[in-house]
């Protein structure tokens, strides 16, 4: 865990995981990392809409932005164990 982490939680430590920001979306967060307590990805989105403006979260759950667990993409709502780590991943440009 970096020094700028947080801990975010809705129930408890029951499954934490880690939640990492990466360019832009570090930015629009305000930190590269937090640690949050959820089961799945939706919960992710659940705790981070408690703490983040609707603006925020519409930038996390843009179609261009890629979401991986523990190095790996994903979609849907996959389920979450402690101390995975999901990565928000912004749209890529080069040339």
């Amino acid at each position: 865990m970096t020094s700028q982490a947080q801990t975010l939680s809705l129930r408890g430590n029951v499954t934490m995981v880690s939640v990492r920001f990466f360019a832009e979306l570090r930015e629009a967060v305000g930190v590269a990392e937090l640690e949050i307590d959820a089961m799945d990805l939706d919960a992710v989105f659940t705790v981070l809409a408690k703490t983040y403006s609707a603006d925020v979260c519409a930038q996390l759950r843009a179609d261009n932005v890629r979401i991986a667990v523990n190095h790996e993409l994903v979609s849907g709502n996959p389920t979450l164990s402690g101390g995975d780590e999901v990565a928000f991943l912004p749209p890529v440009t080069g040339g």
